[in-house]
């Protein structure tokens, strides 16, 4: 399984190129890409989202949010707030679905680095 954060799925959508869009792009052909639940509703949020593509990610699997992990999420983001970096809410959801199944995420996002250093997170970039 790898999980995908929103602004590496958008670009591969876009048809952007990268690092990070050719590893959705192999992750995808070997049926391994897993959405974290925040990523979903993110993407979903798009009122201009073609149809096909909405039927796409509704088709592919999500982590599942296990006991205690509103918790975790709370616990993970404040261990870098401590550090006084910036850590958004959806970012320090979908970190904390990730390390819960240890599940690396696909992101261009650089404000996972904090939750690489500071949680153990495994980021491809």
């Amino acid at each position: 399984m790898i999980a995908v954060d929103s602004s590496s799925l958008i670009a591969f959508l876009g048809g952007d190129s990268g690092s990070d869009v050719n590893a959705v792009e192999d992750a995808l052909n070997a049926q391994a890409l897993i959405l974290p639940p925040v990523v979903l509703t993110e993407i979903l949020s798009d009122p201009k989202l073609p149809k096909q593509v909405v039927n796409t990610l509704l088709g592919l699997p999500t982590l599942d949010i296990l006991p205690g992990y509103w918790e975790r999420a709370g616990k993970t983001r404040a261990k870098i707030l401590v550090r006084r970096f910036k850590v958004r809410v959806a970012d320090a959801l979908i970190a904390q679905s990730c390390l819960d199944y240890d599940t690396p995420l696909i992101t261009r996002d650089r404000d996972f680095r904090h939750f690489e250093k500071f949680a153990q997170l495994k980021v491809i970039w």
